[in-house]
Order: C-alpha cells, then structure tokens, then sequence
C-alpha cells in the first residue's frame, strides 16, 4: 500500500505528491496513526498535526505502528516533535526542526505552532511559525538585511506573542513601537516578501524525499529500541477505535436479532467472551501474522465452501467485508480463539459454574460416574500407552463423523488443544473410554444438547 502522509498548512496535496506517491490525510489527531496503520501501508509520514482543540497524535500510536513493521517519519512541525521524542523507539525524524528538538535548543510547542483555516479552505496558514521566523532573521543577518542587535529585538517581541497572534505586520509593529532601528526594520519589511524562510516547508520536503529514497532501495525498517507495551490506557483507545459507528445495515441487524427472544442474549454472551479474549491476547503481545493469517483464511473459505475467489468476494459482499476488514475478521476470531486456549486451566472453574447455572452440570456428572462404574480400570484423564484393538484414524473417524457429524480435523493435536486437553493422545485415551461406554449404553444424548 502507498505511504500514507498527514499533511496540513506546511504543504499542499500537490506538493506532497510532486515528490512522492502518497494517500495525503488531513494533520494528524488523536487515532489517526493506529487507523492508518491497520490498512499496512508501506510507509507513514507526519508533517502536521493538532495541537489545540483535538486531541493530539499519542505517542503510543506511533510506536504501535512501529512494532507491527511500519516505518514511521516526522519532519517540520507535529512530525518533528514527535520524532525527536520517539527517535530512540525507531521513529524517523527529518530535517533541521526535528534536530533542534533532539539536541534540545527548542523545547517549546509553540515554535510549530500555527493557526490556519479549515479543510475546505485547503488548511491555508493564518499565522507564522516561531521557527520560520528564527530561520528568517537568520537569514537576515546573514545577508547584512539587519544588525544582530536588530534581529534579536524583533525575535523578542515575535516570541512573546501568542503563535495565533504571529503574522509579520503584527510583529514588526510591535518591534517598531519601542525601536530607534526604523531604517534597518523597513529595509527588512522590504527585504522579507522574496526572502522569507519556510522553514517547515523545507524539512517537510526533505522528509518526502528521504521516504521516497528509502521506498526505492528498500531499506529494511528500522527495529523500535524497545518492544511495545499493551497497557490498560492503550487497550482502551483500540476497543473505541474497534467499536467506531455502525452504518444503518449493521444496526438494522442487530434489531433483528433483538427480536429473536433468547437468540440475542446468546450471541452478546459470546460477542463478550470474543471481546475479552481479543483484550487479553492483544495484552499479552500476541499478534496473528500473515502465516496465521493464511491459515485461518484456508481454514475458513473450507468451512465455507468458499473454494473459488468469486464465491469468497460474494461471501465478503453479503457480510459487509471489504478484505482488509475481512483480514481483521479472521485476526480477531485467532487472537480470541488463541486467548481462551491460553487460559484453559483458569477458564475451568467458570465452566463448571455455567453448566450449573443451565443446569446442565449434574446430567454430565452423572454420566461421568456412570462410565466410571461401567469400565472401573479407566481413567479418562491419563494418559496411558496407545490403545490396541482399533486405529487411531478408525477411533476419529467414528467420534467426529458418526458421533458428531463433522469431518475429522486435519490438525488433531490443535482440536485436541482448543478443547483443554495436552495433546491428541489424551484426545485418543477419551475416545476410547467413550467408545467403549457407548458400546454398552448407547447413551448418546450429550450429542443432540442444544443452546438455551
């Protein structure tokens, strides 16, 4: 996917993509970075951000951005800011702002900070950056525009106006006022049209240059100094960002299912053990690759008969699924899956207290101590040598097509894994015990249980 670059007042969209080919974005607030980073673009580039008003971009975003293999760059303003303190996690700052940032010869917010008009207005500037002017009077005294002296009095007053009050007639009125340097100040008014310093503008455009060099080398993308941390503040920001606003045909869904009586209830109870699971994996550090992903799509288009690419575009067109949401379908459904197999041994407890609660909890005790009695050498819970008499496939074949209808899983030990047991050979040792009970009782009700 094309780099993805937020931009604002510091650069045009035109100016963006005459040096490179990007998906140019409004500047960069609060979820920004964590959305862009969900569609896996190659690269993400920060000129400008919000400062006040809107909720500014998270540090936590951009290193989560960084930990799933995204390069991240910074230049000129919110970019800048950014890089210089996120450099040591791997995030790429650009340009002459960025390093007065790191070494520490600017410290405050409001040498980028600028006003400018809205969206549609194609975010004009309303005001000058404090760093555009340091580099201008720079510029001047460089070029003999002005003394030294003169320079730093203009500076003074510039600073201390508030960076919304900062535009160049308010400035040099200021410094006019209280100034015996009235020649040196018009020759510089006269002087500024065709020599002011974009300051911003230049790192900006040296940062797409740099993103546009690395894309055609293929640099390998820096590893963050330290891995990312799930903390309880971050697991908040992805589950608002994972809820987001339901468009009328998912709603109208969900009042359908209100109408179905208990089918409602049902469904919330395991949108809420998805919900946590999802929490806890992502809490953990667990990440689905694309090798996972591939798996799970293979397994899921097989459940489905979705063998051919048309019937799997139709099955995502009824379901409302584009691919990268469909990617994000199947990640979730591993990370939960994965999750509550991770937790089995906790998670017993809570199981036994909801057979209770449906009372389904003495039907299979009884069974339980039934089986028990009818083979008194077995045991189902241990494991013991291989069982002789019947092949382990034979053993499979009868439990999964006989028993449960279901064809036999093509990975055993991972079946056997996500219901709670060791391995398959612990799988075998209950198939067998099962067996053999059945072949006495035939009581085979546990099969036809259905949902309350």
């Amino acid at each position: 996917m094309r780099p993805i670059v937020f931009v604002g007042p510091t650069l045009t969209i035109a100016e963006v993509t005459g040096v490179l080919d990007a998906d140019c974005r409004p500047p960069v607030s609060q979820g920004d970075i964590y959305r862009a980073a969900r569609s896996k673009p190659d690269m993400i580039g920060i000129i400008d951000g919000y400062f006040d008003g809107v909720p500014s971009v998270w540090h936590k975003e951009i290193q989560w951005a960084m930990s799933q293999g995204i390069q991240v760059f910074g230049s000129a303003s919110m970019g800048a800011l950014r890089a210089a303190e996120l450099h040591e996690f791997g995030m790429q700052g650009v340009g002459r702002i960025f390093e007065d940032y790191r070494s520490g010869r600017l410290e405050d917010d409001d040498e980028v900070a600028i006003i400018h008009a809205p969206a549609d207005m194609g975010f004009k500037a309303l005001s000058v950056p404090m760093v555009s002017v340091r580099a201008t009077l720079q510029s001047a005294v460089t070029e003999d525009v002005l003394p030294q002296a003169v320079a730093s009095e203009i500076f003074k007053h510039a600073k201390a106006l508030h960076y919304a009050d900062r535009e160049w007639d308010r400035i040099l009125a200021d410094a006019s006022g209280n100034s015996t340097a009235l020649p040196e100040l018009k020759f510089f008014e006269a002087w500024l049209p065709e020599n002011f310093v974009d300051a911003k503008r230049e790192d900006a455009l040296e940062m797409l240059s740099a993103m546009k060099q690395d894309l055609g080398a293929g640099t390998p993308v820096a590893t963050p100094a330290r891995g990312f941390e799930w903390t309880d503040v971050w697991n908040d920001l992805v589950q608002s960002e994972g809820a987001g606003e339901l468009d009328q045909r998912a709603k109208g869904v969900l009042d359908e299912l209100r109408l179905s009586g208990s089918q409602f209830e049902i469904f919330r109870q395991r949108a809420a053990t998805r919900h946590f699971a999802v929490s806890q994996a992502r809490r953990q550090g667990i990440t689905a690759d694309q090798a996972v992903l591939r798996d799970e799509m293979d397994a899921h288009r097989r459940k489905g008969g979705l063998v051919r690419r048309k019937q799997l575009i139709q099955w995502l067109t009824e379901n409302d699924l584009n691919e990268a949401a469909y990617e994000h379908f199947l990640s979730e459904g591993w990370l939960a899956r994965t999750a509550v197999q991770m937790s089995a041994r906790q998670l017993d407890g809570h199981i036994l207290a909801e057979l209770k609660a449906s009372d389904r909890y003495q039907a299979l005790k009884q069974r339980a101590e039934a089986k028990r009695q009818a083979s008194p050498g077995e045991n189902p819970t241990v494991v013991s040598p291989a069982i002789d008499g019947i092949s382990e496939l034979q053993l499979l074949n009868w439990y999964f097509e006989q028993c449960l209808d279901l064809p036999v899983p093509e990975d055993v030990d991972a079946y056997a894994r996500s219901i709670g047991l060791a391995s398959r050979i612990e799988l075998r040792r209950l198939l067998h015990c099962e067996r053999e009970y059945l072949s006495m009782t035939d009581d085979k009700e546990i099969y036809d249980l259905e949902d309350d």
